[in-house]
């Protein structure tokens, strides 16, 4: 299931980098998409969304379900 998320604290390609890194390294998401312009993250995941907001949080940014 393809969920979305705005992450309005990144701000450039190093907080993109570093919101798929952790993404990937959690394993959980076939595939992430991030539009830094528009402060989207869109991750392709079984997981609950509140899973998907910790590792974005825990990667030092706020998500919220778009």
């Amino acid at each position: 299931m393809k969920q979305a998320f705005l992450v309005s604290d990144m701000s450039c390609g190093h907080c993109k980098a570093r919101i798929e890194k952790a993404l990937a390294a959690w394993g959980k998401a076939s595939s992430v998409l991030v539009d830094l312009g528009a402060k989207l993250v869109e991750v392709e995941s079984a997981a609950p969304a509140a899973e998907i907001v910790a590792v974005i949080d825990e990667a030092g940014y706020t998500a919220l379900p778009a």
